[in-house]
């Protein structure tokens, strides 16, 4: 009897033995931890919609950076459009003081020539009135090297951006609306008006 216990014993300690063999076995060789599988890598299909994002980010940043470039383009070009302008039209009230001298100078000079007439030969008016002739045209002379012109408005059309009428007269051999006369001379600095001429515009006599 004891021997047939101690083989039964021995015969269970085996078989435990074996069980718990077993057991550590398939824990060896079993599945590894999910948490030690590699990542699979993105769809096709997200990697796909990340593309098309990075593709509109594109074209927005493209489109910034050409308006972007335009705005600093038009920029420049109005900084460039008024220093030319300031150095062009820096001299307009200097210009307005000088016509009013031009226009003294005008006077004076239709005055002597009206006393050296033949009837009248008095040699100092005759040179009074030749010396302001020339002080004129050398005067005018410079307005056209600075770009200041004298407007010849006589014959032409009124225009409200050159003219300002101060009276009407008869139409007499001229179309009604032209300029007959010029009471005062207008003056341009490069093609911008800095003075109007004061004129008579003709007009249709009523009878």
């Amino acid at each position: 009897l004891s021997f047939v216990t101690s083989l039964h014993f021995r015969g269970s300690t085996c078989v435990f033995s074996t069980a718990a063999q077993q057991r550590n076995t398939g824990d060896e060789c079993g599945p590894e931890d999910p948490h030690d599988e590699p990542k699979h890598p993105l769809s096709d299909c997200a990697l796909e919609h990340r593309a098309i994002k990075l593709e509109e980010q594109v074209r927005d940043l493209t489109e910034r950076y050409r308006k972007a470039l335009a705005d600093s383009e038009n920029v420049r070009r109005r900084t460039q459009k008024f220093v030319e302008d300031a150095k062009l039209f820096g001299i307009q009230s200097f210009c307005r003081d000088l016509v009013e001298v031009a226009d003294i100078l005008e006077k004076t000079a239709e005055s002597a020539a009206g006393e050296a007439e033949p009837s009248n030969p008095n040699p100092t008016l005759k040179k009074i009135y030749e010396g302001l002739s020339l002080i004129e045209a050398k005067l005018q002379s410079v307005f056209a090297k600075h770009g200041l012109q004298k407007m010849s408005p006589v014959g032409g059309r009124y225009d409200p951006y050159d003219h300002e009428i101060v009276c009407h007269v008869p139409a007499e051999g001229m179309q009604p609306g032209t300029i007959a006369l010029v009471t005062q001379d207008g003056y341009k600095l490069h093609g911008r008006t800095i003075r109007h001429a004061l004129v008579g515009v003709a007009v249709e006599s009523q009878e």
